[in-house]
């Protein structure tokens, strides 16, 4: 079974108008994050979407339901708005709040890189991760294989959904680096991957229900 999900990066909120590293945590919207979710809704008013998740964090999960809300008054049938912590962005523990170029300078210094897009260049972004786990004094961050481990378990929910059939459509709220990293992970040659997805923005991906995860995802449009 194939089916279309579009995947929305949530709105604007604080922590990232200051630059903050905000993964499990929870940071409310900005007004500019309200407009981005409505700019977002509009976008997809004319899908009619048979399910939606989004991670249990107050950003997706509001930006998920102004979203619905405007698909509801567009005449579509809304769909129950499942909240889960496999669609969580990357956890990382002892640097959640801090500002994103300190923490990133402490877990790439050891490595003789000093910034998130040096660790990348020189040694992959599996290794942002690994990197960071390493410098968190209790170790609390999400590892490569950790973070992979949870992201796959996201998918195997919605492949459970007995409700969903081929070719229907899927709502999913997202987040910066979690759509990037299905990005390196899964696109093929081609994509700007330097330009972040802006809050808001929409990419779309067909999954393949019945496919191993490496090979479940194909990139249909990025950053929209």
């Amino acid at each position: 079974m194939r089916i279309h999900i579009y995947l929305v990066r949530h709105g604007q909120t604080f922590f990232n108008r200051y630059n903050r590293l905000q993964g499990w945590s929870n940071s409310p919207l900005t007004d500019q994050g309200i407009a981005d979710a409505d700019t977002a809704a509009h976008k997809l008013a004319d899908i009619a979407f048979a399910a939606a998740y989004c991670s249990d964090t107050t950003r997706a999960e509001q930006t998920a339901r102004r979203i619905l809300d405007v698909n509801e008054r567009c005449g579509h049938v809304r769909p129950k708005l499942v909240t889960d912590m496999h669609f969580r962005e990357q956890f990382y523990g002892y640097f959640e709040g801090q500002d994103m170029s300190m923490a990133w300078w402490a877990a790439g210094a050891p490595h003789g890189v000093g910034t998130y897009n040096a660790i990348v260049d020189r040694y992959g972004l599996a290794a942002t991760r690994d990197f960071l786990k390493e410098a968190d004094p209790f170790h609390d961050a999400e590892s490569d294989g950790e973070y992979w481990e949870r992201i796959a378990g996201g998918y195997r929910l919605i492949a459970q959904n007995p409700d969903l059939h081929d070719g229907d459509n899927v709502l999913q709220i997202s987040h910066g680096n979690t759509l990037l990293s299905l990005m390196q992970r899964f696109a093929p040659e081609g994509y700007d991957l330097s330009c972040r997805p802006a809050n808001g923005s929409v990419t779309q991906m067909d999954f393949d229900t019945e496919a191993p995860f490496d090979h479940a995802l194909s990139v249909v449009s990025y950053n929209k």
